[in-house]
């Protein structure tokens, strides 16, 4: 797993094109701090082939979450957010700007890190 750094996150976003139609297919509580999200998205980077990524958060301050059988029916076409406000990491479903706006998101994650990989589809 790579670290995510603030300075890599508009280019990671923009070469998975916010993750726009992307699928979450696995959200997985490893412990009351670290969550573990595994999606699908098109790679700009290879030709805009399907690839999974996973996203690891660690020292998880904040989340609204929901039931892993719900997760087929999320809507991704707005894509995600990913940002970086003073010590925190923060991801939600859909567009927002800042770490309290996306409070209304109806999944998000507020951490200290994130990791990432990637692998086939």
């Amino acid at each position: 797993m790579k670290p995510l750094h603030s300075s890599e996150i508009t280019k990671f976003l923009e070469r998975f094109d916010d993750f726009k139609e992307s699928e979450i297919k696995e959200l997985k509580i490893v412990s009351s701090t670290e969550i573990v999200l595994l999606l699908t998205a098109q790679d700009r980077a290879r030709a805009f082939d399907w690839v999974t990524v996973e996203l690891n958060f660690s020292g998880v301050s904040d989340a609204k979450l929901i039931d892993e059988s719900k997760l087929a029916y999320l809507d991704t076409s707005d894509g995600l957010t990913l940002l970086k406000e003073g010590d925190s990491f923060a991801f939600a479903l859909g567009h927002y700007r800042t770490i309290i706006s996306l409070k209304d998101a109806q999944l998000y994650i507020v951490s200290n890190s994130i990791k990432y990989s990637e692998g086939t589809f």
